[in-house]
């Protein structure tokens, strides 16, 4: 009986909903090693973005990482495209205790065409297969839908502790 806890398991399950998915992943290993690096506390990398390979495939492949937050990801984002992003967002509750979240933002931009904002029902339950570890899900269609306060209150929310005296 395989050992469920092993990584090898897990890397090829990835690989497989990559490949069985409407919207599958282009080069399921580089994302996986985005993915992986994102979710490393020995990495500086907290963010990477998905985009469509065309405006007409339904093919996805990572085509921006980086290491500079929820800030540096707004700045990236496309207006005329649908995104995915997965997020490592990191925020203190007191003076002790620091955590650290992860967030998967489907980006539809304000000038994305209307077939694409159409699709992304359907595909965006495919990514969430692979993009799987996540505390919460942010709809952005604004970039400012991506400001670090109004996230980090979600995820206090969602986490279910209260540190603020309510």
């Amino acid at each position: 009986m395989a050992d469920l806890s092993d990584s090898k398991i897990d890397e090829d399950i990835f690989r497989l909903i990559c490949y069985c998915s409407s919207a599958s992943i282009n080069d399921p290993d580089n994302h996986l090693k985005a993915y992986q690096d994102v979710r490393s506390d020995k990495s500086d990398t907290n963010w990477l973005l998905l985009d469509y390979i065309s405006d007409r495939a339904d093919k996805l492949q990572v085509t921006q990482t980086g290491t500079g937050g929820l800030a540096e990801l707004r700045e990236v984002l496309d207006d005329t495209k649908a995104s995915y992003a997965y997020a490592r967002v990191t925020y203190s509750n007191d003076k002790e205790s620091t955590r650290e979240k992860f967030i998967l933002v489907v980006w539809i931009g304000p000038h994305c065409k209307v077939m694409r904002k159409a699709k992304i029902s359907v595909q965006a339950a495919d990514v969430k297969k692979v993009l799987r570890v996540y505390s919460i899900e942010v709809a952005a269609e604004v970039k400012d839908d991506l400001k670090e306060d109004p996230i980090i209150a979600k995820l206090r929310k969602a986490g279910g502790a209260s540190y603020d005296g309510v």
